[in-house]
């Protein structure tokens, strides 16, 4: 293990501005270790963090607060960034599965795909995946007020997309599939359960990929705004040329019923 601490020179307009930077090499240190070294040194006041040669470590990140910045290089293991609260992860990688449980805020950018459970009981905060998704992805996604989470992935998602969801927002750019029509940016069972919230999909696939908890609505004003915010950022943040996405082209499912259980339960 290496620890260092460098000053890290930035462009900022006709000015240079300095910031120090506290650099860890993870290599071959255990999951443990190496969370319990973050702690100690954000407790000490380091909020800019490089994390190299990540290679497995779980729960990189989880219970972080606002005001700290960790880049990681490698892959780092499951349930990063659990239970969040405000700061902001950055992997140059990919990530595996778990990705954002139950996070309350923050940001997640993934220079890579990501695994199954991405943002799970997720209940605020921003997820941006350059690639693809895997299953169950934004299971039990909530929102409460301000707090709305989103997801944003450039690829595919597999099956039980959104399962169970009930709060916020989920977006796939569909960007590896423009020959298809878009037709195999879902698996399976999307929605299935789902009881709030949204699902923007770029294209339109076949109602047999949907549960039957969730319809197709057509885009207002506000979705638009949304989806170009979302986009605007994921083109800025991995350097993608986006032009040819036209935000007519996405479509936009939601929930039929917000309690579809209640026959299921007894009354008292």
């Amino acid at each position: 293990m290496c620890i260092q601490k460098m000053k890290e020179q930035k462009n900022i307009g006709n000015h240079v501005k300095g910031e120090f930077i506290m650099i860890i090499d993870a290599l071959n240190l255990h999951y443990r270790d190496l969370n319990n070294l973050l702690d100690v040194i954000i407790i000490k006041g380091e909020r800019n963090i490089v994390l190299k040669n990540v290679f497995g470590q779980r729960y990189i990140g989880r219970g972080l607060s606002e005001n700290t910045k960790v880049k990681i290089y490698g892959t780092p293991g499951n349930d990063m960034g659990s239970y969040m609260d405000g700061a902001e992860l950055e992997i140059f990688g990919n990530g595996q599965d778990a990705v954002g449980n139950t996070m309350n805020s923050g940001k997640i950018i993934i220079h890579g795909s990501c695994g199954d459970t991405l943002g799970y009981a997720m209940r605020g905060g921003e997820i941006y995946v350059e690639g693809n998704v895997g299953y169950r992805v934004g299971i039990h996604m909530k929102e409460y007020k301000e707090m709305k989470p989103v997801i944003v992935a450039g690829g595919k998602a597999g099956e039980y997309l959104g399962e169970y969801m009930a709060g916020g927002v989920i977006i796939l750019l569909g960007l590896n599939f423009e020959e298809e029509k878009n037709t195999g940016i879902i698996g399976k069972f999307c929605g299935t359960g789902m009881h709030g919230g949204i699902i923007y999909l770029n294209g339109v696939p076949s109602e047999c990929n949907f549960g039957k908890e969730l319809t197709r609505f057509n885009l207002i004003k506000e979705d638009f705004f949304l989806l170009k915010k979302h986009i605007d950022f994921y083109a800025k943040t991995f350097k993608k040329d986006i032009k040819h996405l036209k935000m007519e082209s996405f479509s936009k499912y939601v929930a039929i019923n917000k309690n579809p259980y209640s026959n299921m339960y007894c009354a008292y």
